[in-house]
Formats: structure tokens, sequence, C-alpha cells
């Protein structure tokens, strides 16, 4: 693990918004823990511009970039040359210092750039040797995506980096291997580098991009026109450079007799870790949360405490930040937050739904619904999937989730949002369908 300046790592906090108060016999207490970094101080630097790897302020970070170069990428043509282009412009966008690759990913991975089992340090040289080998980049064969990850696994461990990071792209189906096979090595890889999936067009398997991007504490989205993927790229990268501290763990301690129900991020997507969890010690465990940049996010915390008696209290949940070391250790991130839990006989009090926690509820409701609705709609239910994503409209135009509400008019004529009233459109775009499907899990952050 490197070593950071004080001057470069983020600064974290810990902030809970619950309601404490439990009615006589009441045991479950729900929490919104937000957790912010601040002051890492790269993200929005210029392109080219030194990584803290190579001026010695900061973790040293390597990226590996997979590209889909199976046959369907020739169809139509121009998709493989805005493959190449937008490969380019996140390349362009690298740090100096950053160390990096590029594989081409059929039902074999090849490495393209630099080649030899290894990793270049970019500057100027090698982010233009490493564009004229993109020219080699050209169509044809399967696609096998556990072998891609697993090539980039290697790559990124041949180095003695903080930060490590894949950006994936694929069109097509993982056709060229089981679904054993890919399970077995986003297993191999999760917790050893986070990895951004994209899907290109329409011909991709909407699951298999989300579940590639669940599994390495990446993001997911779809790039329906290949002409929007140079941008898409250029930000991704920009966004993974942002990155300062690796492998950050939220740690919860809970009293005997305490059980975890659940640990799940709800901001900025709604992504369960209840069972991510590795034991840390008596009646602790950690939560991966992956690489943090200047950033806030929110998890639910919700935990079953014993029952007791009016005007009793007691802490449910110690809430703190940690990254793992390999000796088992954890070096502490120096925040926490306090989860209590007190019994009343006040009515008002214990009735109080805490409005954060009231919103995250009904963004995770919103994120279910809209898959079980797409997946009735796939499977012929019109009644049901008419439910479901009228249910989806409903929580969408209460939380304001207005992204979420205009991918929800593309599928279903909305006739009375605040009850959640729609028909099903008779013709749907297909790119339509899945951009709603991949950005179900987007969420809005409650209005303070």
């Amino acid at each position: 693990m490197a070593n950071f300046s004080k001057s470069s790592v983020p600064q974290f906090s810990v902030d809970v918004y619950q309601n404490e108060y439990l009615p006589e016999g009441g045991r479950e207490v729900n929490a919104v823990v937000t957790v912010t970094a601040t002051g890492g101080g790269t993200i929005g630097s210029a392109a080219g511009a030194p990584h803290p790897s190579a001026t010695g302020e900061g973790p040293s970070a390597a990226v590996v970039v997979m590209v889909d170069c199976s046959g369907s990428m020739d169809y139509p043509p121009a998709k493989m040359r805005n493959a190449r282009e937008a490969t380019a412009a996140a390349i362009g966008t690298l740090r100096d210092g950053v160390r990096f690759a590029v594989v081409a990913g059929t039902h074999r991975a090849t490495e393209v750039y630099p080649g030899g089992g290894r990793l270049a340090v970019a500057d100027s040289t090698t982010r233009g040797h490493a564009k004229l080998a993109l020219r080699k980049l050209g169509a044809g064969g399967g696609t096998a995506i556990g072998t891609w990850l697993r090539l980039a696994d290697r790559l990124l461990a041949s180095e003695d980096v903080a930060i490590r990071h894949g950006i994936l792209l694929t069109d097509g189906r993982n056709e060229h291997e089981s679904p054993e096979d890919l399970r077995a090595a986003l297993d191999a890889c999760a917790g050893r580098f986070t990895c951004d999936a994209r899907g290109v067009g329409t011909d991709w398997e909407v699951k298999e991009v989300t579940g590639i991007a669940s599994a390495l504490l990446g993001t997911a989205d779809i790039v329906a026109d290949p002409a929007g993927l140079a941008a898409d790229f250029a930000q991704m990268m920009e966004t993974a450079m942002g990155k300062e501290v690796a492998d950050v763990a939220l740690r919860v301690w809970t009293p005997v007799g305490t059980t975890i129900r659940f640990v799940k991020q709800v901001a900025p997507t709604v992504e369960d870790l209840t069972g991510r969890r590795t034991e840390a010690g008596p009646r602790a465990g950690d939560y991966p949360t992956g690489s943090w940049g200047d950033e806030s996010r929110d998890y639910h915390l919700c935990v079953e405490v014993p029952a007791a008696h009016l005007g009793q209290e007691m802490l449910a949940a110690r809430v703190s930040l940690v990254v793992p070391q390999p000796d088992g250790g954890a070096r502490n991130l120096g925040a926490q937050g306090l989860v209590r839990a007190v019994w009343t006989d006040d009515v008002a009090a214990s009735t109080s739904i805490n409005p954060q926690v009231a919103h995250y509820t009904g963004q995770a409701e919103l994120a279910q619904v809209i898959q079980q609705g797409l997946d009735l709609r796939k499977a012929g239910d019109s009644d049901g999937a008419t439910a479901r994503l009228g249910r989806a409209v409903q929580l969408a135009a209460a939380s304001g989730n207005a992204d979420t509400a205009k991918l929800l008019s593309k599928v279903v004529d909305v006739v009375d949002a605040a009850a959640g009233t729609v028909r099903l459109k008779a013709k749907v775009e297909e790119a339509d369908e899945m951009t709603l499907e991949t950005r179900s899990t987007k969420t809005v952050r409650v209005k303070k």
C-alpha cells in the first residue's frame, strides 16, 4: 500500500440521520449514514498533468482499458471506429505517471499496448504510442469477458500501486464462455480492482454489464449511439484519475444481541452490500465501498436490537471507515458515526420517520419495481408490468427523481403520476427500455 501525504489524501467525515426513538417492544432501527470525502485535490486537473504518484504527493494508480473486438463490433463499421476514438480519448485523459494498458477482447484477451505482460507509464510519448497501437484494433472473433477481466487483473497486479481500475466496453452477449466462468472471473477479481462497464448499441445483455460493474464496485451505463463513446470514456477516465484512496470499507460494530438486517449503498446508486461482509473482529464486519476521490455517498443501515423497557437507551451500531491491510489489520480513516436506540412512550416521537430514511426506502423500492416491471413486460404479463411500472412512476414523482421519471415516460404513457396510473406503450424503442433498466438503480439525494 502506498504512503499518502496529508496534502493529497481526502479527509473523511460521517453523518448519521435517524429517528432513534422506538415504541415499547420496538426492535428495528434504521439510519442513513452519509460518508463524505473532501480535499483529495485531483478531480478537475488538466489532462496530461502529473498524477500525484508522479510527484510523490499521493497514491499511484493503474488503469486497464478492455475493448470489445468481437465480430459484431463491425456492424455497423462505425462502431469499431468509435471504440478506437473513445479509447484514444481515454488515453489522452491519463495523467503523467499513471500506469496503463489496452486489452483487445474477443473469445480471448490480447494485449494491444504496451505488451509483454506489463503496464506503460503515462507521458506524452507513451500516450502517443498507445494511440498509434489502437490502429491494430479490428473486429473478429467471439466474446468471453471473463478472459478479459483475468488478463486485466494480471496486468494490474504486476505493479505496486494503490488504485487499480478497469474500463470495459462491450457490444454483445457473453456467448463464448459459460455464466459460471464469468462469475468465477468476477469472484477472482472482486476486491482486487474496480471496473466501470459500458454497453454500446443494443445487442448486449443489461444484467451482464450491470453485474460486472456491481461485482467490481464500478459504474454501468448504456451508450446507445456509438458516437457518444469518446465523451463517455474521457469522463470515466477523468473520474478514475480523481480517486485517491482505494479499498475503503464501511466497518459496522454492533453490541451483543444486535443483528444487522442489511447494509445498502443508496446514493448515488442502490447497491446491496449485505452479502459482502467480511468479519473484522468481535461483533464487527467490513462492507466494501471501493475507491474514493472527492465525493459523498449515502448508506442505509438497518439493525435489529434486543427488546428493552421504556426509558432505556443503547448504542445500536458504530460505523467507521477503514482500509484493510495485507497483514490482517486495518488503517482507520478517522471518522465514525453512532446509531442509537431510545425507547419511549411518546407516540409522536416513536412513529416519526426520518426524512432521509423515508426517501431512500422509496428510492430502493423504485429500483426494485422498475426491474420487476421490465421483467414482467418481457414475460408478456401486461397487467403485472403496468402495476409495477405505475408504482415506479409514482415513486419517481414523489421523490423528485426527474431523470428516472423521464426514462419511464418512454416505456409507459403516464395518466396520473401521483396516483401511479399508467398505460404500457404499444411500441418501445429497445434502446429506451435498456437505458431504463441500466439506470434503474440511480438515485437522487434527499432534499436537505
